[in-house]
């Protein structure tokens, strides 16, 4: 008599296989997604590390960081309100907006410091913790 050889997987096979993707699926997919929340904060830090770097460039040209009212978009186009800096140069090329999509908050006077940069985090409201958190150049 000869056997036949069966070819393929049994249901049980496929179970089993389906169960330990499953298993590893949700062991691995929550710490990817953290890891996700802490890039953009570390992303946000280095933008608004950049954004102080640009404000201080203004300052030493122009003896004052810009006012509340001209903004971040003092480092990209020189302000028709007053006080009109002197010595004006073009400080970035273009205003990052945070890993969040929104756009990124100058304070003048600060809260925190002389002047403040900040991100609201993943939320986009003041305070937060974890990635909701705020992210400033008091950090």
């Amino acid at each position: 008599m000869r056997r036949r050889l069966s070819a393929g997987f049994t249901l049980i096979e496929l179970m089993v296989v389906l169960v330990i993707i499953g298993v590893l699926a949700a062991l691995i997919v929550p710490n990817v997604l953290e890891r996700a929340d802490d890039a953009r904060a570390t992303a946000a830090k280095t933008d608004v590390n950049n954004l102080m770097q640009a404000l201080k460039l203004y300052r030493l040209d122009n003896q004052r960081y810009p006012t509340a009212e001209q903004g971040l978009q003092a480092l990209l186009v020189k302000p028709t309100t007053g006080p009109i800096p002197s010595n004006w140069k073009s400080y970035l090329d273009k205003l990052p907006n945070d890993p969040w999509g929104r756009p990124y908050q100058y304070l003048n006077p600060g809260i925190k410091g002389e002047i403040d940069v900040m991100s609201f985090g993943a939320d986009g409201q003041a305070g937060g913790e974890g990635k909701n958190a705020d992210v400033g150049s008091w950090d």
